[in-house]
């Protein structure tokens, strides 16, 4: 049974960092690309950032670039986004996301993923 479970959210001022973890369980995480995505309220899920499998290559959403950073670690089945310079309109349920490294499509899309965490809420306040 595949397992990713998230962790690290909370509430920031703007302008403070959060760090997030995906634990995964239940796969071969070194077999899938990994991705966060947030929902905030009324509106729809969207992409934040994604990792290759080796970690090589990391693809970011235009308003996180140079304030988030994706990484992990293989031996320790864990994704990890790092969240600096945070600001009010980030508040949002992040969710971390699995797809097999064999997926040939566009990995923007959420529907391109097959495991969800449950999410973690992150609030900034003003």
């Amino acid at each position: 049974q595949v397992q990713l479970v998230e962790s690290g959210g909370g509430l920031v001022q703007a302008g403070g960092s959060l760090r997030l973890d995906c634990a995964a369980s239940g796969l071969t995480f070194s077999r899938y690309r990994m991705a966060w995505f947030r929902q905030a309220p009324g509106k729809e899920r969207e992409f934040v950032a994604r990792i290759t499998w080796t970690g090589s290559s990391t693809y970011y959403a235009d308003s996180v670039k140079g304030r988030f950073t994706i990484s992990r670690d293989n031996a320790k089945n864990t994704v990890y986004l790092q969240m600096n310079s945070l600001k009010p309109e980030d508040t949002a349920v992040y969710y971390c996301a699995a797809v097999p490294t064999s997926y040939g499509g566009s990995l923007y899309y959420r529907t391109s993923y097959d495991y969800w965490g449950q999410g973690t809420q992150v609030t900034v306040s003003s």
